[in-house]
């Protein structure tokens, strides 16, 4: 009797916990502006912008989206370039669907993932993808533009071969499908773990299958791509019984061992090998929905069972996608703008969207992760991230998260100290993922994120540490030519590659330190750091007016071409945009450039000039799509170029540039982005020069202002404070500034804080078609 009446009060307790939920999911969603419906997911999906379409909530660790194909990274020992297309698993000019994955990087120009290939089929079995040639020589489906949707939190198409309708959606750590058969045919799905984006021969390692029951299939995958060990748990439950399964298998060895006496190929619980696809059988009516809920974990099997059980504790798969678009409405509201025009809307809450991708949460829902070091983690009093593109994210992306995003930003922090603890080599995060460090790119901008975050006092995690790592990642003298940048000033291109792209952002990146050890009191640390902030000085040629690259001698290199960036010691960018990268200290590069009138001439160049076609042989590092004259916005090195003119007596110009940037660069459509969006670099840069302000150099308390392109927008900060900003008679032609008013008072100075933004106020530009010679003076 006391069971029956302690199990009824559970039931009603626990009616009650979900009745709540659901009224505050109700509350929450009733006090929010549903801006997810501007969101369009496919920006980005053709050509370079390397986006993915499909479901994932915000800095989700699971990403649910269709691959189009998966590419060799080699085809007869040599370098596939189409490989470079699919970064993201999805090209919005193909006409087939391989399967649905669960694991993709936004907008990168490498990727490594594309775990865990879920497709679902009818008729014959077929366990090989086939190619789009011929799609029908596999199990890959022909599909239609007109039959697919893209929301945040939610993606759907018509599987056109089989008459499948697919949809999928996610929480944080769960991928959840829902395929709706429409023919009364054998029904299959099918796991493939070979498949992968960028595909080595060798890429997996090693995968693992195991069938719990007739509903719940557990395993893992380990694989060594561009993260060189990489292993990813997963429990994948289905709404209804299996009725048979099996695999193929590719291994080049055949059974041995004791292990031959068993029939591994059907219906036996336990598979394991290289390479392994399955294939799981169910009946099924016409009609009839096949729900799986597919859940990962960074440490175990075990450990995706517990996020699934949580996360997902039924089969609703409308209340996961309610829920998935609440979340996404919660971070979209963070910055609420009026406007009539629909295409604006659409371009600037897709960034928000594209900005809030990664990096991606990396941990179990009881704190624990893989580490660095391969052992079992857990985070104490923090989230632990991955996915830290930072060459890319440092500039505007980490910037914006100060302002929107503040707890997850000081998170990221902890997560790159943490990592720093882990590391045989004691150095923060360069190119990061998934507990491996993959050393893409140059620089160390992880002190960058950090410096920006101490000065700008969100420092929810141990200041005095990550200065600590800061100052060993800067000394760590084998790493990349820091031991010449240390003991020479700069980097010779003789003995390291990129050495003038190289020795700029060194410079800036101890500056960065500089002023975190500043604002910490640190002096000793601040006057090593500020000396070597100013080596940009030791690559500059006077004779040429050029950043250029320097020799073990002390000379200069011969044979310079300014507008290469093959070659000449620059990476993704040329001397002519390099030459403008010390963010930290304008002031010093104009002078050094011979004064004011001659860099904003030199500057007027840059968006003016037209380079020959011999320039863009190599398209991956730049494209005409992405450049205005040898302004290369698709690539980073010139983000914050067309704010530089606010140093000079001439700041208008930055204005007509800044707006020319937004119009053509960022537009509607799957083509909408004029190159890699870099894991939301790019969306970051749209956000806050439609806004108006500008991260130049991060780890400064100033944001330089240009020409906003919204009317009217408020930033609902974390601290309950608003900041509004207004354009008066904006319109596409009024693209200057006639004055700016920061609470009711004009504006001197081409600039304002961040305390100033954190405090709230009103920030008023009053637009103009004619340039104000005077603004600010």
């Amino acid at each position: 009797m006391q069971k029956d009446i302690l199990k009824s009060t559970l039931v009603i307790i626990t009616i009650l916990m979900f009745s709540c939920q659901n009224n505050e999911n109700k509350e929450s969603s009733n006090n929010l502006e549903d801006y997810a419906k501007f969101v369009d997911p496919m920006i980005g999906t053709a050509k370079m912008g390397h986006t993915y379409p499909g479901a994932t909530v915000p800095f989700g660790s699971v990403q649910l989206s269709p691959d189009t194909d998966t590419i060799p990274y080699a085809v007869n020992g040599r370098y596939n370039p189409d490989v470079y297309k699919y970064c993201a698993g999805y090209q919005y000019e193909d006409s087939t669907i391989v399967g649905f994955s669960h694991t993709h990087f936004s907008g990168t120009g490498h990727s490594d993932l594309g775990d865990f290939l879920i497709m679902p089929t009818t008729g014959d079995l077929k366990l090989n993808p086939g190619t789009q040639a011929n799609p029908d020589s596999g199990y890959r489906s022909r599909f239609s533009h007109k039959n697919e949707q893209a929301s945040p939190g939610y993606y759907s198409v018509l599987l056109d071969d089989y008459n499948i309708k697919a949809e999928m959606t996610a929480t944080t750590r769960v991928g959840m499908h829902q395929y709706t058969f429409n023919k009364n045919e054998k029904t299959h799905i099918i796991l493939d773990l070979m498949s992968g984006i960028y595909n080595y021969d060798d890429k997996n390692v090693w995968t693992f299958v195991r069938v719990e029951n007739d509903t719940l299939v557990t395993g893992y995958r380990q694989t060594n791509g561009w993260a060189r060990t990489r292993r990813v748990y997963f429990a994948m439950s289905f709404n209804k019984p299996i009725i048979n399964y099996g695999r193929a298998r590719y291994d080049k060895q055949p059974y041995n061992g004791f292990w031959g006496r068993f029939n591994q190929s059907e219906n036996f619980p336990e598979i394991a090998g290289e390479k392994i696809r399955m294939y799981f059988d169910f009946d099924l009516k016409k009609e009839e929905k096949l729900q799986i809920k597919f859940a990962l974990s960074p440490v175990s099997s075990k450990g995706a069972l517990a996020n699934m059980k949580k996360e997902t504790p039924n089969w609703n798969f409308e209340e996961v996608h309610k829920n998935a678009k609440l979340a996404w409405n919660k971070e979209l509201n963070k910055i609420q703008i009026k406007s009539d025009d629909t295409e604006e809307k659409t371009n600037f809450y897709t960034a928000m969207y594209h900005a809030f991708l990664g990096p991606t949460e990396y941990m179990d829902t009881d704190n624990n992760y893989t580490g660095l070091d391969m052992n079992t983690h857990q985070a104490e009093n923090f989230t632990n991230y991955t996915s830290f593109s930072l060459w890319d994210t440092y500039r505007a992306l980490h910037p914006l998260f100060n302002i929107l995003q503040p707890e997850r930003n000081s998170d990221m922090i902890a997560s790159m100290i943490a990592h720093q603890e882990q590391s045989v080599h004691a150095m923060l995060p360069i190119w990061s993922h998934y507990a491996n460090e993959n050393w893409c790119m140059i620089g160390y901008h992880s002190v960058s994120v950090i410096a920006d975050a101490i000065v700008k006092g969100n420092t929810n995690f141990n200041t005095d540490k990550a200065l600590d790592a800061c100052v060993q990642t800067a000394r760590t003298r084998y790493f990349d030519g820091i031991r010449y940048y240390m003991d020479m000033g700069y980097v010779p291109e003789d003995k390291n590659g990129a050495s003038v792209s190289k020795t700029l952002e060194y410079a800036y990146d101890d500056w960065a330190i500089a002023q975190a050890a500043k604002k910490l009191g640190k002096e000793a640390i601040y006057n090593e750091f500020i000396e070597r902030s100013k080596n940009y000085k030791n690559v500059f040629d006077a004779k040429s007016g050029f950043m250029r690259p320097k020799l073990s001698d002390g000379s200069f290199k011969e044979n310079f071409d300014p507008l290469n960036t093959h070659g000449q010691g620059f990476i993704e960018g040329n001397s002519w945009n390099y030459s403008l990268y010390v963010p930290h200290d304008p002031t010093g590069m104009i002078k050094l450039m011979g004064g004011n009138e001659r860099f904003t001439t030199y500057l007027d160049s840059l968006f003016t000039m037209e380079l020959p076609d011999k320039y863009f042989e190599h398209t991956e590092d730049i494209s005409r799509e992405g450049i205005i004259g040898n302004y290369v916005h698709g690539n980073e090195p010139s983000h914050h170029v067309a704010y530089l003119y606010n140093w000079t007596n001439t700041p208008w110009k930055s204005q007509d540039k800044i707006r020319m940037i937004l119009d053509e660069k960022y537009k509607t459509g799957a083509d909408g982005l004029s190159g890699n969006d870099d894991f939301g670099q790019m969306s970051a840069w749209y956000i806050f020069s439609s806004l108006g302000f500008y991260p130049v150099a991060p780890g400064s308390v100033d944001y330089a202002l240009g020409s906003p392109s919204i009317s009217n927008a408020v930033i609902n900060l974390d601290n309950g404070n608003t900041f509004q900003i207004t354009a008066k008679n904006q319109s596409a032609k009024n693209v200057y500034v006639e004055k700016v008013e920061l609470n009711g008072k004009v504006l001197k100075r081409p600039f304002i804080t961040h305390d100033v933004l954190m405090s709230g106020g009103n920030l008023i530009f009053y637009m103009s078609e004619k340039p104000n010679l005077k603004l600010y003076k």
